[in-house]
């Protein structure tokens, strides 16, 4: 909302236009009765212009009527549009450039009017003065809108630089909050899947210790000694990229690991089959890192509800997608509902949308559980 109540330079020009009226008095040397009217017309003057920004075409009419009355009543000349510049700029400053137009030629033209009815010569009319009050009141209305604009293109500028520096705030926080999930999920795989492994080894080797089998006791303890490193030396990097810790950082896991990931779950117990068609050397990093946790979030889901006892883990690339599917024999998702409604497979559906890809997990026909994925791969930087 535009503010209502007079501005420095508004009051500015009322005591201009006082000085205006006395300067005339005072030219004119006009008797004390025409002198108090004249000084009582450019006190309303002044009046009606500190009210112009609360009621401008009101004030502008009354402006206009006021010096058509100070020129009935034959009062000491101060012009036309001298005294109505002032009204004019404020009216135009207040977006009200018609009225204050069409308030200004009226006064021109009963102006001429009026001194061809008394008689004066149109060539004198027109040549004295005529030209400079023209121009006076079209460049006090061009001037009072100009200043509008300006003031308007400030304010709108000043909401644009607010909107952007929110924006910049939203998106910051958007990125915080991506990071977080990103981050959660990562901690999530890495300590699903050690835990998994760690919790079936341990009871592998508390077997093997009871039976007297000391060679197999120590294979599980090694597997996970093996799977403990690992996770240890992720959550070190995640734990790195919090702190911004300098130095180098342990690469992204990704198809390079996934043969060791998977060795690491075989040695867990379950058997599981790598097919792999197609070349995967050259795809982008991150759809590598997205293939890794997704395998590894399904076989620990395996390794946990489906007691199953082998799973097939299966990559096919072409050039516009890749495709991985995880299947095992297991129970399906009788019993296990966390495998649904977890954290596990919430995790990998957002690190498959984040590359624009779809996942599918449910029962398959002979009773086991398969998770598919497809990836595209037009689009993704490397």
């Amino acid at each position: 909302m535009q503010a209502t109540s007079p501005t420095r330079t508004e009051a500015l020009l009322a005591v201009a236009i006082l000085g205006l009226v006395a300067a005339a008095i005072a030219t004119e040397d006009a008797p004390t009765s025409q002198a108090a009217l004249a000084g009582g017309f450019g006190v309303g003057l002044a009046v009606l212009l500190l009210v112009a920004r609360r009621w401008t075409v009101p004030a502008l009419l009354a402006t206009a009527a006021g010096i058509l009355g100070y020129y009935a009543l034959e009062l000491p000349p101060v012009g036309v549009a001298a005294p109505a510049a002032a009204i004019l700029y404020v009216a135009a400053q207040r977006g009200r450039v018609v009225p204050a137009a069409a308030v200004g030629g009226s006064l021109l033209a009963v102006s001429v009017a009026a001194r061809l009815v008394e008689g004066d010569d149109i060539s004198v009319v027109i040549g004295a003065g005529l030209g400079s009050e023209a121009a006076l009141i079209l460049a006090v209305i061009a001037l009072g809108d100009a200043v509008r604009n300006r003031r308007s293109l400030r304010v709108t500028l000043a909401r644009q630089a607010a909107s952007a520096a929110e924006e910049r705030r939203r998106e910051a926080a958007r990125q915080v909050e991506a990071e977080r999930l990103r981050i959660a999920r990562e901690v999530h795989d890495t300590l699903g899947h050690t835990m998994s492994v760690v919790t079936l080894q341990s009871a592998v080797a508390r077997e093997a210790l009871a039976d007297a089998e000391p060679e197999r006791a120590e294979a599980a303890l090694a597997a996970i000694q093996s799977v403990s490193g690992s996770a240890m030396a992720e959550l070190r990097a995640t734990l790195g990229t919090l702190r911004r810790e300098p130095g180098p950082r342990e690469p992204a896991p990704g198809f390079t690991q996934l043969r060791t990931l998977i060795e690491g779950v075989r040695r867990g117990g379950l058997p599981v089959e790598l097919r792999l068609d197609g070349s995967v050397d050259t795809l982008p990093t991150v759809v590598g890192s997205t293939v890794y946790r997704i395998v590894q979030e399904a076989l620990t889901n395996v390794l946990r509800h489906a007691h199953a006892s082998r799973a097939t883990v299966t990559i096919r690339t072409s050039p516009a997608r890749l495709s991985v599917e995880i299947v095992d024999d297991g129970r399906g998702s009788a019993g296990g509902t966390a495998v649904e409604t977890g954290q596990g497979l919430r995790g990998m559906s957002e690190r498959v949308a984040l590359l624009g890809g779809t996942l599918d997990a449910g029962e398959t026909a002979d009773g086991g559980f398969r998770v598919s994925v497809h990836l595209p791969l037009a689009g993704v930087a490397a």
